[in-house]
C-alpha cells in the first residue's frame, strides 16, 4: 500500500474519531454545567462549524489536486 494513501486514510478515520469525541466531550460538558437548550446549542454549533471547517478544507483540496479550480 502506498503510504501517502495509508496516511489519508488515517488522518480522516483519526480526525473522525476525534471529532465523535470532542462531541462527547461537549454534551458531557454541556450536560455537567446545566447549560441547557440554548447554550448546548451554542456549544454543537461551535463544534459544527470546525466540522464543517475540515470537511471544506478537504473538499477544496481535493478540487485543486484536480485541477477543477
Amino acid at each position: 500500500m502506498d503510504p501517502a494513501l495509508l496516511e489519508e486514510w488515517m488522518m480522516t478515520i483519526l480526525v473522525s474519531i476525534l471529532i465523535i469525541f470532542m462531541a462527547f466531550i461537549v454534551w458531557d460538558l454541556a450536560k455537567k454545567s446545566k447549560a441547557g437548550r440554548f447554550g448546548s446549542f451554542i456549544l454543537f454549533f461551535v463544534l459544527g462549524l470546525g466540522v464543517a471547517a475540515f470537511i471544506i478544507k478537504s473538499v477544496v483540496i481535493g478540487l485543486i489536486e484536480s485541477g477543477a479550480l
